[in-house]
Order: C-alpha cells, then sequence, then structure tokens
C-alpha cells in the first residue's frame, strides 16, 4: 500500500490527485495520467465536473460528460449522507464490489438478496423486487443503480409514494427503458445523478459514487485520513 507521501491530498483546482484504490505505484500513475487527460478535455470547475471527468475515464469516452445530469444538488446530499454512515443499496453485484470500500463506513447492501418470493409471485424482476422488500429502509439511504431500468422506474414509483432517499444515482443501460428510468427519476424531487440517453452502466453509476467518496475524503482533516490514502 502506497504511504501518504506517495499520494498528495487531492486538489483538483491544483492538479494533485488522489485514488483511495491505487494501493501500487503503477496503478496511482495509471489513474494519474487518466485524470491528466481529462483535465485538458473536460472542464474543472466545480465538484459535477471531477465526476464528468471520472464518469469518462471509466467508459474511455469523453463523450459520456455531457450526457450526465445533476438534478437537486446531489454533490452536497452524497457528501452529507456520507458523513452520516447511510446505509447504500445497490441494484446487482458488480456495483457492491466496484464500490471503493475506503473512506467511508456506510454498509453496503446488493438488493439481489431481498424478495426472491415476490419477484416469483408477481412476475417482476429481481431487482425491482429487491427495492420494494427494502422500501422502508431506502429512506436517508443511498441508492445506487447501475445497470437495471426496472428497478430504477421501481424506485422512482416508491419515491412518488414518499420514499425518500438521501440521493439516487440512475444510469442503467440498454434499449429497453433505460432512458426512460432516467428521465423519470430527473423529474422527481430528490437529489440525482443519471445520463441522458441509453448509455450507462455499472462503470458510470461506480464512477460518480467513488468521485463522491473520494471528495469526502479529502474534505477530512488530515489526521483522520488513515496512512495509504
Amino acid at each position: 500500500m502506497m504511504s501518504e507521501e506517495a499520494i498528495p491530498c487531492g486538489d483538483n483546482a491544483r492538479r494533485t490527485y488522489i485514488d483511495l484504490g491505487a494501493v501500487t505505484k503503477e496503478a496511482y500513475e495509471i489513474s494519474r495520467k487518466s485524470r491528466t487527460l481529462a483535465w485538458a478535455a473536460l472542464s474543472n470547475e466545480t465538484p459535477e465536473d471531477r465526476i464528468r471527468q471520472r464518469c469518462s475515464i471509466a467508459v474511455g469516452d469523453f463523450a459520456m460528460a455531457p450526457l450526465l445530469r445533476f438534478r437537486n444538488d446531489p454533490v452536497p446530499a452524497m457528501l452529507a449522507a456520507l458523513a452520516r454512515n447511510v446505509p447504500i443499496f445497490t441494484d446487482i453485484r458488480m456495483v457492491t464490489l466496484g464500490i471503493q470500500k475506503k473512506g467511508h463506513a456506510c454498509p453496503i447492501t446488493c438488493v439481489l438478496d431481498y424478495g426472491q418470493e415476490m419477484a416469483k409471485e408477481q412476475g417482476i424482476t429481481r431487482t425491482s423486487a429487491g427495492f420494494l422488500a427494502l422500501r422502508r429502509e431506502l429512506n436517508g439511504s443511498i441508492v445506487i443503480i447501475g445497470n437495471a431500468p426496472s428497478s430504477l422506474l421501481s424506485v422512482c414509483r416508491l419515491v412518488e409514494e414518499g420514499i425518500r432517499p438521501a440521493v439516487i444515482i440512475g444510469t442503467p443501460v440498454g434499449f429497453v427503458n433505460a432512458a426512460e428510468s432516467k428521465e423519470a427519476l430527473r423529474r422527481l424531487d430528490v437529489p440525482s445523478i443519471s445520463n441522458e440517453g441509453t448509455r450507462g452502466g455499472t462503470p458510470v453509476a461506480v464512477a460518480a459514487m467513488n468521485e463522491c467518496i473520494t471528495m469526502f475524503v479529502e474534505k477530512k482533516p488530515p489526521h483522520d485520513v488513515p496512512a495509504g490514502y
């Protein structure tokens, strides 16, 4: 694991950089070079710009940046939620595995472990059933959907019924209900990060979440950041 001296405290404005997942010198240099290219290609003025950079790197295409949408101040909402150690709920295990575990104490749950009988009885997707089964636990939580449009539509309906997550990242990918589910999310009065159109997927959702975690760690006093970060 790299030392504190090897990884500078992140400051995007001054082009210093931190990557919580880079635990070797080579991994850090690859990550830093990717971000340097993103700094040159994209705007670098706001926290939202940082998420645009990270998501573009995740898919290897700067065309992703202008597709991202931020509604109802999701970055401050996300940082506040991370500070409260709220639960994180994901649609699939790939998202769960991709979320950075360092720098925060939020428990992470994949909804596929819940609602299996409901899915069979109602003939709905397992991800939709999982979120429906956990509906009461979604209040104040972070919801991250990177794959399943059906589950995002279900979460949107729950929000319309009064369930209130702290923030939702919704970037499902595909040609069936992906664009529509993200449009539905953007119409809600809830902090959210999404993207226009059929593109998206787990890499985009994970990148958006991990950049928020990085920003959260950067705001901590130096003595609160363990060695290796």
